[in-house]
């Protein structure tokens, strides 16, 4: 097995990411999180929010609605560019993304081909692309095809296209809209930036790679306002600032790399992303992008507020500049999970699989055992001690199976440490540490566990 079916074979073993609807076989790119998964998930958002707003004074946090009128994603553009190109399988009908199956044989198109220009594309190549369901080369011409997902909340008609509601495609635009608000109730000046984490929606022609690219995601994104003279000198602040943030998180710097947007939309000043070698190579994590005065100018001009800026001490007069970070929690999680991965060879010639994750990120930061489960006296020394470290820590009571497989089970989730409570522990008050990825095993006395854990999980 490659890395990836490995990565999504625990997922699933150990409860991390379950396919969405399971037992009524399964809804296409869309998952939920398990009991570890959902700890994982909260961890790397509250990394990422840490460092967003909680270390940074000119940066606060929003919670903006998923249903926002749907005028706004007329003035952002959804409505009339926010598509990709669909071609279907004349064999077997099964509808694809023309640009993933151009990639497949190393010729890429840029995003911001028209329909003709795309089909002209396709044309030259689709007699060498084969159809990944049952391998026949015969297509239908490509349309362009709408991303955003209609709803019909607040339409008691049958007819669900006459005046539309979306979930929304991104979060940013909350933030857009708010963005007077928020300067009005808070004594925040320019430049400062809002940050949020919630859920977006697009209905992806062909969602696939497990969680890195799903119909239903959340996205962590801070939109930073500035003067325009300021744009650019605060952009390249924010993409080191970004470089920082993912080896802080613990990625090998050789895991990352920018990739340069050569052709930028028209508004646009810079973009790059940040791309890590997920087991299917390098691809896109987080976008850092410099967008200019033009996200605040459509929603002024559409919705007849005005959303320019006074300079206190200058009197200057403008609409705001913005430059952006954002990155999906499933992308995140799953670069996480690809760096933590880890086979090694165990005492007996056994391979060992552990996910080695930053303390910070562990689902569960220690396991607690009795040496033997059928031992009342050890089984109610492991409780007390468990409940008493449960107030201070992400902590599980383990005592199914021997000692060993206890073991492999928490190296399996990730846990940087096992604490083990023996017969002696009942009478010199110590307990057995073993470290996750050393294994090395040391005796702490009780008193001292929760200041030893400390120090350890820092």
């Amino acid at each position: 097995m490659d890395l990836m079916q490995n990565i999504t074979s625990l997922c699933k073993r150990r409860g991390f990411v379950f396919a969405s609807s399971e037992i009524y076989g399964g809804f296409s790119a869309v998952y939920d999180m398990g009991p570890y998964g959902v700890e994982l998930a909260n961890n790397i958002k509250n990394a990422w929010w840490k460092a967003m707003v909680q270390e940074r004074e000119d940066i606060v946090g929003l919670d903006s609605a998923i249903f926002m009128h749907p005028k706004i994603w007329e003035a952002s553009g959804h409505v009339g560019g926010f598509s990709d190109p669909l071609t279907e399988c004349k064999k077997c009908h099964s509808r694809l993304r023309v640009d993933h199956l151009l990639e497949d044989v190393n010729i890429f198109a840029d995003e911001k081909m028209t329909e003709k220009e795309i089909n002209e594309l396709f044309d030259t190549h689709k007699s060498k692309i084969k159809c990944p369901n049952c391998a026949k080369s015969d297509w239908t011409k490509v349309k362009k095809f709408n991303l955003l997902v209609k709803a019909n909340l607040g339409n008691f008609t049958e007819d669900w296209n006459k005046d539309p509601v979306y979930l929304r495609g991104e979060t940013c635009q909350g933030i857009y809209v708010n963005y007077l608000n928020v300067l009005n109730s808070s004594r925040a000046q320019i430049p400062f930036g809002i940050a949020q984490i919630g859920k977006a929606f697009r209905n992806e022609i062909t969602a696939r790679q497990f969680i890195f690219r799903t119909r239903e995601f959340e996205q962590m994104e801070m939109q930073y306002f500035c003067s325009p003279d300021q744009e650019m000198q605060e952009y390249e602040k924010l993409r080191q600032a970004r470089w920082q943030y993912y080896l802080n998180l613990g990625i090998a710097e050789k895991n990352l790399k920018w990739h340069k947007h050569e052709n930028l939309v028209f508004y646009a000043k810079q973009a790059y992303d940040i791309e890590y070698n997920f087991p299917f190579g390098f691809k896109e994590l987080e976008g850092i992008h410099a967008r200019s005065d033009y996200d605040l100018t459509q929603h002024s001009k559409f919705s007849g507020v005005a959303l320019d800026y006074t300079d206190l001490k200058t009197k200057e007069k403008y609409i705001p500049h913005i430059i952006e970070s954002s990155v999906g929690v499933g992308r995140t999680m799953l670069a996480v999970l690809t760096e933590a991965y880890k086979e090694e060879k165990a005492e007996g010639g056994e391979t060992r699989i552990v996910l080695k994750f930053p303390a910070k990120l562990a689902p569960i930061k220690a396991a607690i055992f009795p040496l033997l489960a059928n031992k009342p006296e050890l089984v109610e020394k492991a409780k007390a001690i468990f409940n008493e470290l449960k107030k201070d820590f992400m902590v599980e009571f383990d005592d199914s199976g021997n000692i060993g497989k206890r073991y492999r089970r928490q190296d399996e989730i990730g846990t940087p440490l096992c604490v083990t409570i023996d017969f002696d522990t009942l009478t010199d008050d110590t307990v057995t540490l073993r470290d996750r990825d050393t294994m090395k095993q040391e005796r702490v006395k009780t008193i001292d566990l929760k200041n030893v854990l400390q120090e350890k999980l820092k």
